[in-house]
């Protein structure tokens, strides 16, 4: 069973909602004055998105939370659903229940790490330890022990499936974590599946969802030095002791003033 995300849904028009939202805190005007200027088109889409990204750039996050996705997620193991719901706030699950779901085929599916399929001999390894699961499994099923107590025997690898509903804060905070490099595979491709899924609907919105060293988030690694080094876009993010050792060398006055050029160039660095 491969893994697939479906966005369901989203709340109705998420650019307005945002500005509505971040204009009630910077606007002397009423809620329902700022909201007869989006609805009678006083206030230009074009303008909705500008006000936006400015007020992105400042890491107002509270408005962010009127902005709700609902996302189908299927295919994706146990393993994944025991890190999956550790995100608490904002965030609410419905899970495959393995109480009331029975499994009744031949073979038990599960999902398959290409390391092990990598590792020599062990793929067969992995494959008969589920067979004999499967075997295991049935065999408790005929004997009459209940579904809630033959579920004992599956294994992590057993896929499940999520209706999720998150605010965009939340969901640009489980990207921090899961789309960086250390995370583990399975969940930083279901995060990946879940930005494509926003990109497709409101793209302004979308580009938001990074790892947390992007530039639209954080800008730098935090990780341990020796991740950072073994990270693919470590050459391209800074780590932020590089950050604290040009702060030091600053205050210093040892540090000479970038060029305008010099700048363009670092700019440029951080943007590819």
């Amino acid at each position: 069973m491969p893994l697939e995300v479906t966005l369901i849904d989203y709340a109705r028009d998420p650019l307005e909602k945002l500005y509505g939202a971040y204009r009630t805190c910077y606007t002397p005007k009423t809620p329902a004055e700022v909201w007869r200027e989006i609805g009678d088109g006083t206030i230009p889409r074009e303008k909705i998105r500008e006000f936006i990204q400015e007020r992105l750039k400042t890491g107002h996050a509270s408005p962010l939370e009127q902005v709700v996705f609902w996302f189908g997620i299927s295919g994706v193991s146990r393993a994944l659903s025991h890190q999956f719901v550790r995100h608490r706030i904002g965030i609410s699950f419905e899970q495959q229940s393995q109480r009331y779901v029975k499994y009744r085929e031949e073979r038990l599916e599960y999902v398959t790490p290409k390391s092990w399929e990598k590792t020599p001999g062990m793929r067969d390894e992995y494959d008969r330890l589920m067979a004999e699961i499967t075997r295991v499994y049935q065999l408790a099923m005929q004997k009459g022990i209940p579904a809630e107590d033959a579920r004992f025997v599956l294994p992590n690898a057993t896929p499940t499936n999520f209706q999720v509903m998150v605010n965009f804060q939340e969901l640009l905070h489980i990207a921090d974590l899961r789309l960086c490099w250390r995370a583990q595979w399975e969940i930083r491709h279901m995060v990946a599946q879940m930005r494509r899924e926003v990109l497709r609907v409101v793209p302004e919105l979308g580009a938001q969802i990074q790892p947390k060293c992007g530039e639209k988030r954080m800008g730098y690694c935090d990780e341990p030095v020796k991740d950072w080094e073994a990270c693919p876009i470590g050459k391209v993010r800074p780590h932020k002791e590089q950050l604290f050792a040009l702060f030091a060398q600053h205050k210093a006055g040892n540090l000479a003033p970038l060029q305008e050029g010099e700048l363009r160039k670092v700019e440029d660095a951080g943007n590819e």
